[in-house]
């Protein structure tokens, strides 16, 4: 296997931290994130190294740090808020609680066009200040190279070696020059040669399932959702017929989704085996309410059948997952750092300690826009890649409260005429992710001369890139009240619909 130029990412539990790692791959270059307390050797496997931002303080007693004299003048190296902060202090700087938290957008009042950091980059460039701290004073060393009119010390560089520090983030959208400000670092400064591409993750990715997998057979859980299209396929042309893949009906897909999955893989050359499990995934939700419970149980039952169906092929070892990275960011620290979870996956926090299948996730470093560009240059049709995303649980997780067979009823034929009418209107493609969610709300409408105490759906579509950030999408009114005069007239049993105008964050892109 070739081996690339790296860049080391060491996480202090940021946020954007993931965020880094996607624009720098966006710019061709492979980039690694760990832990800042589970740092590996330098030596000759990383060519720079990023120092992210964090929650804490660089004045918090227990505040997470590095041994610098490990990195500095060794690698060019790029130190962001929470980094740059920690090289000004323990370098004799000074760094004091800002009077006014910083934080949202700031323009650059001073640059140095001089310094190869913001080449290109315009005096008045527009950032994104995240902090509660400020660098009020540089040692001897550092010269100051990027000023706002609120902060003195926007960013340094240290003299006499390739170390710069931001106080802004350049991996937010919001800093409308940032992924220029990365361009400079990773190819100005540290001269990679752009050499991760699609083309070479496919190669490299094909090569090590191979590697890890063998001969052994894998059986992989098809869902129709682009995630678990890519991994297949990745899969596939690793070990060919030694992939069997299942397709389980757990009751809780969208209208008519289980024969249309069914029929679209075997058109693809996949060989597909259909379980329908409906009742065994009804029976083990029966009156439960809890979000959380509700996830781990799904992936219980899953990964049950899952072995159940295992049995009947022979030397079966591996369980194959679509999971992404936003899968793991969300559900436990990706690195093993100090970022707080903020949900359990199905296919990430439900997996029981006794499963007898070792797991096997191709794309479990992958944003969902990654996700697509390797599907699309591994030949996937475009119709399967541009599906909206569909949550692991399902309509488990858009059924809010305990759920019931009739309540599945309803939200499939609320979501299909919903789904129907973005297509119909050449709106589905401008949405990122769209559904329909089912409320423990019920409330008093009249149809005809008859009261009425119905049920109530909202609808939720909203704009992204990778599903970290959403905001809420602008659907048309006339739309959104077509749509739910047709719900109200054809899904027997709602007599309410609301549209839900919330972003991520501080909302989620699903309501649980």
């Amino acid at each position: 296997m070739k081996m690339h130029e790296k860049i080391l990412i060491i996480d202090f539990g940021s946020q954007y931290t993931q965020l880094i790692a996607r624009r720098i791959r966006e710019l061709n270059v492979l980039s690694e994130i760990y832990s800042y307390d589970k740092i590996p050797k330098i030596n000759n496997s990383y060519s720079a190294v990023i120092l992210s931002g964090s929650p804490f303080s660089v004045l918090d007693k227990n505040s997470p740090i590095v041994d610098l004299e490990k990195i500095r003048g060794k690698v060019p190296l790029l130190a962001i808020c929470y980094g740059a902060q920690l090289i000004a202090k323990i370098s004799g700087g000074d760094v004091l609680p800002s009077k006014i938290r910083e934080y949202g957008r700031a323009n650059l009042s001073f640059v140095d066009s001089q310094c190869k950091l913001f080449s290109k980059v315009s005096k008045n460039s527009q950032v994104w200040m995240s902090h509660g701290d400020t660098i009020s004073k540089i040692p001897n060393s550092f010269q100051i190279i990027a000023s706002t009119n609120n902060v003195d010390i926007a960013a340094y560089k240290i003299n006499d070696e390739q170390t710069y520090g931001l106080q802004f983030h350049p991996e937010v959208y919001h800093s409308k020059e940032g992924k220029k400000i990365l361009q400079n670092f990773l190819i100005n400064i540290c001269n990679f040669s752009q050499d991760w591409t699609p083309n070479s993750f496919v190669e490299e990715k094909v090569l090590e399932i191979k590697k890890t997998v063998k001969e052994d057979k894998v059986i992989l859980g098809l869902s129709g959702g682009v995630d678990s299209s890519v991994a297949a396929m990745l899969l596939h042309k690793a070990i060919g017929d030694n992939l069997y893949c299942i397709f389980i009906d757990n009751g809780l897909l969208r209208k008519n989704e289980y024969e249309q999955v069914l029929s679209q893989y075997k058109d693809m050359g996949l060989n597909v085996i259909g379980v329908d499990a409906k009742e065994d995934f009804y029976n083990a939700l029966n009156g439960i309410s809890e979000p959380e419970v509700k996830r781990k149980i799904i992936g219980s039952v899953f990964i049950n059948i899952f072995e159940k169906e295992a049995e009947n092929i022979r030397d079966v070892n591996w369980l194959a997952q679509g999971t992404i990275y936003p899968d793991v960011i969300e559900s436990v620290s990706a690195t093993g750092g100090p970022s707080s979870t903020i949900k359990s996956h199905h296919n990430v926090g439900g997996l029981p300690k006794h499963m007898k299948l070792k797991i096997i996730e191709p794309l479990n470093t992958l944003f969902k826009d990654e996700v697509r560009r390797i599907g699309k240059s591994i030949g996937i049709s475009s119709k399967l890649l541009d599906r909206h995303p569909f949550p692991g649980p399902g309509l488990g997780i858009r059924i809010i409260g305990a759920i019931t067979k009739r309540k599945v009823e309803i939200l499939q034929e609320a979501d299909e005429i919903f789904i129907s009418a973005l297509r119909k209107e050449s709106l589905y493609d401008k949405v990122w992710q769209a559904g329909a969610i089912f409320l423990p709300v019920q409330s008093v409408g009249v149809m005809g001369d008859e009261r009425t105490y119905e049920n109530t759906i909202v609808l939720r579509a909203v704009e992204s890139t990778d599903g970290m950030t959403a905001d809420w999408f602008h659907l048309p009114h006339n739309f959104l009240a077509s749509v739910s005069n047709d719900i109200i007239n054809k899904v027997h049993g709602v007599n309410r619909v609301v549209y839900d105008i919330s972003s991520k964050p501080p909302a989620t892109i699903e309501w649980e």
